[in-house]
């Protein structure tokens, strides 16, 4: 990725570049503040910066404008050191409406820079916000930095020359205040002018209007001495990074790219069997994309029909894949049961959100850990692996595809809300540095007197591949009971316990990596254990903490069944086992079931993900012994060692 050049000004030549800065953008739905917050997480990228972002979105399709339920906010965290959230507290927030002020101005650190569109605070924008008086007027922001700008009048004014109607001329606002964010932090308006010439390439009119408020807020802050205000430009210098190809990715982007390159290495077509549901419909749209690479999707009626449909494509010799979120994936639960009992590769991704139900469909949570790992009638085992961050889903991927061929297994991937829809710079990889893994269909017909047994097994347990059609390979396959070796149907008491028992062994012997230390050492006085999307904030933690001398260390799971081997083993090195999750302590669970290990949960289940600070507060008052009813960050009841082991 190219990175653009900077010329420093002399006022900001004469402000020293911070290591991080966190921006919030936040509006009505309507306003633009995902477009505008990934037009500046470019412009961030071709900066050299490394970045990490966070899309909040309302749970509504369209909320009444101006609520506080239909603010929606994109916050980017970007610096010139190493960035693994998308940051705690922002320094500055831009406000565009009084809802989008009240409903974010407490996450800003004391001293932060407010910008607000005071065009915005009438009196009706401030009733829908519950505002009793004009917070831009009554001294109640006095802690924070306050730019107030008729953003709506300077856009409106800055279009006039190309007709555009009230409404229309409003829609461009986001772009001015984009540009002014641009110069803000000395970042180059080129790329984004020739975007925004692409995307309005059938509307010239549209996109120049664009570009003049884009320019017009650029203008703003070179020309209006905001400096007088403390407001100066600041330049955050590139991050080092290794010499390679870059691109920024989403973790929806990024499992996409990972299930075609698990395909290619396993030498398959893929099928993509899906149903739209909110975070996991970003997939389907970012595989339908890549036909190119023998890549079929279909959008099925239902969620029953999408994985009934993966499956189907499984059994013909495709690499099936479905994806859903908490409710669809309780929709597919007889399918993966049929999956496992049939014995076919599928990859599954679960792309959790808040529930039960609906719950908060826009929203993020990690509480699919039971669901996936025992969340099926009878005994029905099968792998679950998660992701850690945007750029792990490729590689997470890539396993899930290579246990489910290997294995002849359906495989469950979680991933989350907050990791779908947040982006970060991603070394491209080099594909020729990755073990290709052909799968192997079973083509030779028995011998001569002899039957073929569809249920033989290898040294993995494993059973062949057969595709339909093939001479003399006939054979029975179905959700009823299967013969050892033959398939036949076979319910009998000890045949089903047999089966029983070399499902889970099959699934128990699944070669996976021994788990590694991500931080400190094996053994010591505090472990925090996390998996999926909280490891960022527990890696920024610990680092914290290991700075200023605390015996903490960090382990961070992505095999989450079967466990790694050594997993027991290295828990029990620890004193103590701090497990955060968003949720109400569903790994806790699994670790203290498995190894029978005093883990404590700092759970939170707010729809947000962990802050730094909220992890870091608990490794301290954990490792000064002081182990209160309430060390999480939301109401976590932690039970003492007695309780857990009396």
């Amino acid at each position: 990725m190219a990175t653009a050049a900077h010329q420093l000004t002399p006022e900001a030549s004469a402000n020293p570049a911070p290591e991080a800065i966190v921006v919030r953008f936040a509006g009505d739905s309507g306003d633009g503040m995902q477009l505008t917050g990934g037009q500046f997480t470019l412009s961030t990228a071709l900066a050299g910066n490394d970045l990490a972002t966070f899309p909040d979105f309302p749970a509504e399709i369209r909320a009444p404008q101006g609520t506080l339920f239909g603010v929606s906010a994109f916050q980017i965290n970007f610096g010139s050191a190493q960035i693994d959230t998308a940051g705690d507290q922002p320094d500055v927030l831009v406000a565009m409406n009084p809802a989008a002020l009240k409903t974010n101005v407490e996450a800003l650190k004391p001293g932060g820079l407010i910008i607000a569109d005071e065009g915005e605070f009438g009196q009706r924008n401030l009733d829908k916000a519950k505002y009793a008086a004009n917070p831009l007027e009554d001294g109640s922001l006095d802690k924070w930095q306050l730019l107030k700008l008729d953003i709506s009048a300077l856009t409106v004014e800055a279009v006039k020359p190309f007709g555009l109607g009230n409404k229309e001329a409003l829609r461009c606002k986001n772009m001015w205040t984009l540009g002014l964010a641009l110069w803000m932090f000395d970042r180059d308006r080129e790329p984004l002018i020739e975007w925004l010439r692409t995307k309005f390439a059938k509307a010239p009119n549209l996109a120049e209007a664009n570009i003049a408020a884009l320019n017009a807020g650029h203008a703003y802050g070179e020309t209006a001495e905001l400096g007088a205000l403390g407001i100066a430009q600041r330049h955050v210098a590139a991050a080092p990074s290794e010499p390679g190809l870059y691109r920024t990715v989403t973790g929806a982007d990024s499992i996409a790219l990972g299930l075609v390159a698990g395909a290619q290495l396993a030498g398959l077509k893929m099928f993509y069997g899906g149903y739209p549901i909110t975070p996991a419909s970003a997939i389907l749209h970012s595989l339908a994309r890549l036909k190119e690479y023998d890549v079929t999707t279909f959008q099925a009626e239902d969620e029953i029909a999408a994985i009934a449909s993966a499956l189907g494509a499984s059994y013909a010799g495709s690499l099936g894949v479905t994806c859903s979120s908490g409710p669809g994936i309780a929709l597919k639960t007889e399918a993966i049961g049929l999956a496992i009992m049939t014995e076919l590769p599928l990859v599954i991704v679960n792309a959790q959100r808040g529930g039960p139900s609906t719950g908060l469909p826009t929203k993020t949570e990690q509480s699919d850990l039971y669901q996936a790992v025992y969340g099926r009638n009878g005994d029905a085992p099968l792998p679950v692996i998660a992701t850690r961050s945007a750029a792990d889903c490729f590689d997470c991927a890539i396993e899930a595809v290579r246990i489910a061929t290997q294995y002849m297994t359906p495989v469950m991937l979680l991933t989350d809300g907050y990791l779908q829809n947040a982006a970060e710079p991603w070394k491209v990889p080099d594909m020729s540095t990755y073990e290709p893994f052909p799968v192997a269909f079973h083509t030779e017909p028995p011998a001569e007197g002899e039957k073929f047994l569809p249920y033989a097994r290898d040294a993995k347990l494993k059973r062949p591949w057969v595709k339909p059609g093939t001479p003399g390979l006939l054979h029975r396959i179905g959700g009823i009971e299967k013969a050892q070796g033959s398939g036949n149907i076979d319910y009998s008491p000890g045949n089903h316990q047999a089966m029983t028992d070399i499902r889970r062994d099959k699934v128990l012997g699944i070669d996976v990596p021994d788990q590694q230390v991500e931080q400190g050492q094996v053994g010591g006085r505090l472990v925090v254990v996390g998996w999926g999307s909280t490891y960022g904030p527990i890696a920024s933690a610990v680092r914290r903490a290991r700075a200023k001398g605390q015996d903490v260390s960090h382990v961070h799971i992505r095999h989450i069944w079967p466990l790694p081997k050594n997993l027991g083993a290295l828990l029990k090195s620890y004193n103590h086992i701090l497990v955060p999750e968003m949720n109400t302590g569903q790994l806790k669970t699994v670790l203290r079931d498995q190894y029978l290990v005093d883990a404590v949960p700092l759970n939170k289940v707010s729809g947000q993900p962990f802050t730094i600070a909220e992890i870091e507060g608990a490794i301290a008052r954990h490792l000064d012994g002081d182990r209160p009813e309430e060390l999480g960050p939301d109401d976590t009841q932690l039970p003492s060692p007695e309780a857990v082991n009396p």
